[in-house]
């Protein structure tokens, strides 16, 4: 067995013919990298009203349930909602991904635009339904164009580097909407931060073209692909028990992340005293550089020890969830507002490291003609229970709390929560076992 042959057994991940060749291609560069810039803005876009809550809670006069549903599950349920189609017309070989993402981005950005100029709840509540409806376009085609574009050993870390978005775009929505809110309030900040997805969404399709109508140097054009019925794609997906179980680990742990996201912004103004644009300085460069760190070191440890053996894909995740939950939960604890954003960053380290990880299997564990969809089953699963459930649960029992534990009753809500990351260790761990069984080869 030769050195590359036994490199590719190692990590046995599907791929369609890759594009990517062993001298990098720059066009795969430039790929990444601006797929990188437009999940940033991605979540800048869906992230900055977390740390506006609190000054439109008060300007508007919601309830924290109120701000659960704004933040959480009216931007969810329709972007899991339409996920699954766009995803299947993603999957389609006419189907050119790079205008998809294009047309994506100018819809989302728009609508935050007009988020700004809302007067009352149920005006906020559909610009945010629209912001969702946009940003349903992305990453299944995202995901779909990145699997087609490097080989199998180097897909945990490629799509790593793509969900580096996630806290860097939750860094930039902290630190830029918490500053143009204090300098300008909540409504500036809105129409500030649409303005620079809307001039990329006119460069996109100068700087990527769609793989399947160009062919990358020293590769010849991949053969076409027979589109799978939707049931076929569904039975691809799901005929995959691995995949059962990550879909359960992930969900899980979007809904933490998404709901410890809003509320600890929340706990850091309400308990400890800080303004909108402190909170967003300090946490988003603190706990969002541990989260560029985490997502970055993932997809590389994944990569590295996959090919040892290939359950060690999803050992960072597994037992990074295990030790992040005690030191949570004395974070949330203490009263000292420095000691408990330096007990945040690990933890905020260690569960971020399930993206690359968790997405690469996705895409391993099914054929090319059905990746996108399942990135959009398994985003399905994570934003309709994590984004739309999290916040909003979070938000309820906030409330229920209030008579019991007054202004600490969000406190309370993260205890619970910093403990319930167990759960996803489990499923990642348990997945893990499976991943020898239902990886494929290719």
């Amino acid at each position: 067995m030769t050195a590359n042959e036994n490199v590719k057994g190692a990590t046995d991940i599907p791929d369609s013919p890759p594009i990517a060749t062993s001298r990098p291609d720059p066009r795969i560069r430039v790929m990444l990298w601006t797929l990188l810039l437009v999940y940033i803005l991605n979540f800048l876009d869906r992230q900055v009203v977390t740390i506006l809550a609190e000054p439109i809670k008060n300007d508007l006069h919601l309830s924290d349930t109120q701000i659960g549903l704004m933040t959480g599950l009216a931007f969810a349920l329709f972007y899991t909602v339409l996920g699954i189609p766009i995803a299947r017309y993603a999957d389609s070989p006419q189907t050119n991904r790079v205008g998809l993402i294009s047309i994506a981005l100018a819809v989302w950005s728009a609508m935050t635009m007009i988020c700004g100029f809302a007067q009352n709840f149920v005006q906020l509540l559909l610009a945010r339904i629209g912001v969702g409806v946009g940003e349903a376009e992305c990453t299944p085609a995202a995901h779909s164009l990145i699997s087609d574009a490097v080989t199998p050993q180097k897909r945990s870390s490629a799509i790593a580097f793509y969900g580096l978005g996630i806290p860097v775009g939750s860094l930039l929505g902290l630190i830029v909407g918490g500053t143009l809110n204090d300098a300008y309030g909540w409504r500036v900040a809105f129409m500030a931060v649409g303005v620079p997805g809307l001039l990329l969404a006119l460069a996109l399709g100068f700087l990527i073209k769609e793989p399947r109508h160009l062919a990358f140097t020293g590769m010849a054009a991949a053969k076409p692909r027979s589109p799978l019925s939707a049931r076929e794609a569904l039975r691809e997906v799901f005929g995959s028990r691995t995949f059962v179980l990550l879909a359960i680990a992930a969900s899980v742990t979007a809904f933490l992340g998404y709901g410890k996201g809003v509320w600890a912004v929340i706990l850091f103004i309400r308990s400890h005293g800080l303004s909108a644009g402190e909170t967003g300085l300090l946490l988003g460069i603190i706990i969002g550089t541990a989260g560029i760190v985490g997502t970055w070191l993932g997809g590389a440890m994944a990569d590295r020890f996959g090919r040892v053996h290939k359950r060690h894909v999803l050992t960072m995740p597994a037992i990074g969830m295990l030790i992040a939950a005690p030191i949570l939960f004395i974070g949330y604890s203490v009263t000292d507002w420095r000691v408990a954003i330096a007990l945040l960053v690990l933890p905020t380290v260690l569960n971020t490291a399930y993206y690359g990880p968790t997405y690469a299997c996705v895409q391993g564990l099914v054929r090319p003609e059905a990746r996108a969809m399942a990135s959009a089953i398994m985003l399905f699963a994570q934003n309709l229970i994590g984004l739309g459930l999290g916040p909003l649960l979070f938000g309820m029992m906030s409330d229920a709390f209030k008579p019991m534990a007054g202004a600490e009753s969000v406190r309370w809500v993260l205890y619970g929560a910093a403990w319930l990351g167990l759960i996803p260790a489990f499923f990642f761990w348990r997945a893990s076992l499976r991943l020898s069984v239902d990886l494929k080869s290719g």
